[in-house]
């Protein structure tokens, strides 16, 4: 497939470098919305966080939104959108694989359904509701792939 029309490689494109991941972990996970507390948890330079803060911006994943303490200037926080919102389960599904490939399987912070108390796990889930592992995936040519006389099942590279 052409990387231009990769769906993982656009996405890529703008939250695909470490900051940019750590800053989505911190607004989704423990619900940081200030630059300052941006700039406490991660150790990241003032320069580098206001870049990836404005390129999140830019591409719909966060939006800025204007706060004033009373007799300060005007400040901004940052809170997740709905796509933000939405990348959530690819950032349990990093968390997860660097538990168990990177971190010996001892998970720094577990994640529980706050309903039940039980351990929330990412994964894949079929229309239907049926789980599905790697194997029994199959890709197929959607409708962003535009080309005429292109087969609709997708080879597998050999």
């Amino acid at each position: 497939m052409e990387p231009g029309r990769c769906s993982i490689a656009r996405t890529l494109d703008f939250v695909g470098d470490r900051w940019s991941l750590l800053i989505l972990r911190e607004a989704s996970f423990y619900e940081v919305t200030r630059f300052e507390q941006f700039r406490a948890r991660l150790g990241i330079s003032k320069a580098v966080l206001s870049d990836r803060l404005d390129g999140l911006v830019a591409h719909g994943i966060l939006e800025r939104v204007p706060y004033q303490a009373p007799g300060e200037r005007v400040r901004h926080e940052y809170g997740l959108t709905a796509a933000g919102t939405e990348l959530f389960p690819v950032l349990v599904a990093l968390a997860e694989w660097g538990d168990k490939h990177r971190n010996e399987g001892l998970p720094p912070v577990t994640l529980s359904h706050a309903g039940c108390g039980a351990p929330v796990h990412g994964g894949l889930i079929c229309a239907k509701g049926h789980h599905v592992s790697q194997p029994e995936v199959e890709p197929e040519a959607g409708p962003g792939l535009n080309r005429p006389g292109r087969p609709r099942r997708l080879a597998p590279a050999r």
